[in-house]
């Protein structure tokens, strides 16, 4: 009988623990491995006395039911003997090494070597050197270790389980029976890449970058060139995954007709899940068809049907009429990774005999639903005229922020008619590049003010609200990759009329001067406009003292300059090979 008010379990539980606790140290037999001896020492460790009292009743040992058998020889288990024959460095368990080899080791790499640590009770074997010893020697222990969880296994009834089960290795009498258990040998393309991408694709409702397009029957074709360049169709449209590519088909032009790959109808045919392993399918849409004379001109068809190929003979010529020679899918997703819609244009031909083998280009992209294309400054270098793009980093190691309107990144003061400076306040104009730029306004002061106060409002009228810390090097820069954008380098420039500073003169800044230099980047044929170093300094002069009543007018300018810093072209030949011709010594023999 269990005691009153405790559960069933918890009575297990403390059961196991008892047993656990119950188990007294066992017996480790140390051997001690001298340097001019290899007998070996056994030493007997005594047993804990119990503190059990008198006629407690004691729990149920490890006799109490069958002990999981080691299915591996710790003691002869040696995972650092790497060298067959040879002894390993500070491997203590190696038995190739020697008695003259374990006073050399500076350690035992390897100290303990166990088995399966799920086990209540399993053996160790346990290395360690003497060092106090001399010579030094290597100690070797084998002890039972206990484990403290008492979620562990105690006894084992499944003995299969403690080992890998070995294959059956097919042979000419069990070939047969193998064969019956198993869907056969053969393999092909279509069967593989099927069965790989139900592997591959995660059961989750909804698609993840890379994973294939799932279609009614099975993925969506994207046909590309993989170890050579004709086409293969069985390669799967991968979700988020943009492509452009050409291959190549041999045809027979007289079975253009019964060629799959040369109709509209296998590109267009096909629905793609919403969702992986869903039931809302969604069908591909024509929007264009393009047709290509056999003299190149191209000529859109008003209509959207599906057409097919048809051959055409012209006495000894054959044409093949409405072959597909370039396919664009256009798929539209949302964040939550679902499909909602595919379009599809094509670009259909007259093939002739002249032009087989026939060149087929395939391109998909992938479009967010919602969202409008973030222009650039460049791609990838800056264009003359468009705003440098430019941000701020809140903290290190995260990436750059930027407002959405690229004109408002990195702006200077705006200059009116009337040069007042508070009369637009907030009014900026943006920095484009290559367009040296100057503005300027009048700020009026009337009566005696604080010069810190307008020293600070001065300051909000040359930077602006939230003036940028980075500038992008190239105009289609990411805002992740931050380490490749350029910092702007801030200085302050004080003077007088005297060119010297007062020590408790209040300074008012009047201009702010930035400095964009930039280099030719890539090939002589195409440069492209790199950014490599940003400034800005500013200004400040002494604030003019004025009796109270008196008005005062303060300039205030900002001037930005693009200072073009690439090195000199120089066209680069290859150096002319070195001939290193060396005749025999007796070449000249006998006359030298």
């Amino acid at each position: 009988m269990r005691p009153r008010g405790l559960p069933p379990l918890l009575v297990v539980l403390l059961g196991c623990w008892a047993s656990v606790s119950a188990q007294t140290e066992a017996t480790p037999a140390v051997t001690t491995e001298g340097l001019n001896s290899t007998e070996a020492a056994l030493a007997t460790f005594g047993t804990s006395p119990s503190t059990r009292p008198p006629g407690t009743p004691t729990a149920p040992g490890p006799s109490s039911g069958p002990r999981p058998t080691p299915v591996t020889d710790v003691a002869a288990l040696c995972v650092c003997d790497l060298s067959p024959a040879q002894c390993d460095v500070n491997c203590c368990c190696d038995p190739d090494c020697s008695s003259m080899d374990f006073s050399v080791f500076s350690a035992c790499s390897v100290p303990v070597v166990t088995g399966d640590s799920q086990f209540c009770s399993q053996k160790a074997a346990i290395y360690s050197l003497n060092f106090t010893a001399n010579p030094p020697q290597r100690v070797f222990k084998l002890v039972d270790q206990i484990n403290p969880s008492i979620f562990c296994i105690h006894i084992t009834n499944y003995k299969p389980a403690l080992s890998f089960i070995n294959p059956e290795v097919p042979d000419e009498n069990n070939f047969d029976t193998l064969m019956k258990t198993s869907d056969g040998f053969t393999l092909n393309a279509e069967s593989y890449i099927s069965f790989t991408t139900k592997l591959d694709i995660p059961t989750a409702a909804k698609y993840e970058y890379g994973v294939p397009l799932q279609t009614s029957d099975s993925f969506l074709r994207f046909p590309s060139s993989l170890t050579s360049s004709l086409c293969t169709d069985n390669n799967p449209a991968a979700f988020l995954v943009n492509q452009a590519v050409k291959c190549t088909r041999k045809i027979n032009l007289e079975q253009c007709e019964e060629i799959e790959a040369l109709s509209m109808a296998f590109y267009s045919s096909p629905e793609i899940l919403r969702v992986p392993d869903s039931r809302t399918k969604v069908p591909i849409t024509v929007q264009s068809i393009v047709i290509q004379s056999l003299n190149k001109t191209l000529t859109r068809r008003e209509d959207t049907n599906v057409l097919q190929p048809a051959l055409v003979n012209a006495g000894h010529f054959s044409h093949c009429m409405n072959v597909v020679l370039e396919v664009k899918y256009s798929l539209t997703y949302t964040d939550a990774g679902e499909v909602t819609k595919a379009d599809l244009s094509f670009l259909l031909g007259t093939v002739s005999s002249v032009v087989v083998p026939l060149q087929q280009k395939f391109e998909i992209h992938f479009l967010q639903e919602n969202t409008k294309p973030v222009p650039l400054s460049g791609n990838p270098g800056y264009v003359v005229g468009l705003p440098l793009a430019a941000g701020f980093q809140p903290h290190k190691g995260s990436g750059i922020i930027q407002t959405t309107n690229r004109y408002g990144q990195l702006t200077i003061l705006h200059s009116t008619t009337e040069q007042d400076c508070l009369a637009l306040e907030g009014v900026r104009t943006p920095v484009l590049f290559g367009y040296t730029m100057q503005s300027g306004c009048k700020l009026r002061l009337t009566g005696a003010l604080p010069c810190q106060l307008v020293a600070q409002k001065v300051k909000s009228l040359l930077w602006g609200q939230g003036f940028p810390d980075y500038v992008a090097p190239f105009g289609n820069s990411q805002a992740q990759d931050m380490l490749d954008w350029v910092p702007i380098h801030f200085f302050t420039q004080s003077f007088n009329r005297k060119h010297f500073v007062l020590q408790d003169s209040c300074q008012l800044p009047g201009a702010l001067v930035i400095e964009v230099k930039w280099t030719k980047y890539g090939s002589l044929l195409n440069p492209q406009a790199k950014i490599v170093n940003v400034t800005a300094n500013l200004i400040s002069s002494s604030f003019p003292e004025a009796n109270s009543g008196n008005e005062r007018t303060i300039l205030i300018s900002t001037t930005v300059t693009f200072v073009d810093v690439s090195a000199p072209a120089e066209a680069g030949f290859r150096a002319p090979p070195a001939i290193n011709a060396r005749l025999p010594f007796n070449f000249f023999f006998p006359f030298v």
